[in-house]
């Protein structure tokens, strides 16, 4: 789960993040992305630079440049909370990448002077009418810039920080509960199909990257990926003449020296001795005839594909005679 933040400056958002940490949420904020850039430029990075900068940066690669280096450093098997978002398209990109809630945290005007009042910083504003000044700027603006208003507006839940610690935790405690009961893990067709493109990461062929795991009991018993035959040079290495010579596809496919993932997969179980009767194949694309006619011979059941291959057509008909299931299963990368 992905948990952002937003709201206005001394609204809490920090301490929210910090009691997020505590609960083993890995912590990003978007300003200090915009940092990293302004000390590149050997500035230092005071709120109006931050501003400005951040300013920049969405002018020059787009409007979600900050969310999508967040992004990068995501991975599927943590949770994160994201600090300081600003505008509304870094919300729609973290929307859009991942199981994703904006959290508006909130606080009273005067509550939030009297906290940068008493954090004693020399850039932050030392009256109320250049804090309201300030915060005018950073309320609204156009697509590129800092737009706090619609940000918080698309918020899924706000807490309100006008009390205690105490107070602000235990709100944080029950919305936490009810948004980790939200997150789904994938079924079982996902979770293995998402382990068949792990699979044919693994692949040596330079045309496409295919693989195949097979499985009985809701357990891996074996898989395969595509490229040349075990002891011969690999396809990147030059080992196959057809893929590489880049031939267009459906042509030249006697000279393939290529297995294929679904091969490899029924060949491996076969080589240790693991029978497959009963069993179902999740591959990457459609088997071929060739595979289909294997796929029938090991007694698998079930087909479950990602892809279409172009040539498809006979080994479908092929299924359906012989009375194994098939199906499409499309998981986005």
């Amino acid at each position: 789960m992905l948990i952002g933040l937003t709201g206005r400056n001394a609204a809490g958002k920090g301490e929210v993040a910090e009691y997020l940490k505590k609960k083993s949420f890995y912590y990003y904020s978007l300003s200090d992305v915009i940092r990293d850039e302004i000390r590149s430029r050997g500035q230092q990075p005071t709120r109006d630079v931050l501003i400005q900068v951040g300013n920049e940066l969405r002018q020059k690669y787009g409007a979600h440049i900050l969310a999508e280096r967040i992004l990068s450093k995501v991975e599927d098997d943590k949770h994160y909370i994201v600090d300081s978002i600003r505008n509304p398209s870094e919300v729609d990109a973290f929307r859009a990448a991942k199981h994703f809630k904006l959290i508006r945290v909130e606080a009273p005007v005067e509550v939030r002077f009297e906290r940068i009042l008493a954090r004693k910083r020399e850039s932050d504003p030392q009256t109320l009418t250049d804090f309201m000044e300030l915060e005018n700027r950073e309320a609204a603006g156009d697509a590129t810039s800092q737009n706090l208003m619609k940000v918080e507006a698309m918020a899924d839940h706000a807490v309100i920080n006008d009390g205690s610690l105490e107070k602000l935790y235990g709100q944080v405690d029950q919305l936490l509960s009810r948004l980790l009961k939200e997150v789904q893990r994938p079924n079982w067709d996902q979770y293995f199909m998402d382990i068949a493109k792990v699979v044919a990461s693994r692949s040596n062929c330079i045309k496409r990257k295919v693989a195949a795991i097979i499985v009985r009991d809701k357990r891996v018993i074996s898989t395969g990926y595509n490229g040349t035959p075990r002891g011969t040079r690999n396809c990147n290495e030059g080992g196959c003449p057809r893929c590489n010579s880049l031939a267009a596809s459906g042509t030249r496919l006697d000279e393939c020296l290529c297995s294929h993932g679904e091969e490899n997969a029924i060949v491996q179980a076969s080589y240790h001795g693991v029978p497959l009767k009963d069993a179902i194949i999740y591959s990457t694309f459609a088997p071929c005839l060739m595979c289909a006619k294997m796929v029938i011979n090991s007694g698998i059941r079930e087909v479950i594909f990602n892809a279409d291959y172009p040539l498809n057509d006979s080994a479908f008909k092929l299924f359906a005679e012989a009375g194994v299931s098939v199906r499409k299963l499309k998981v986005d990368v």
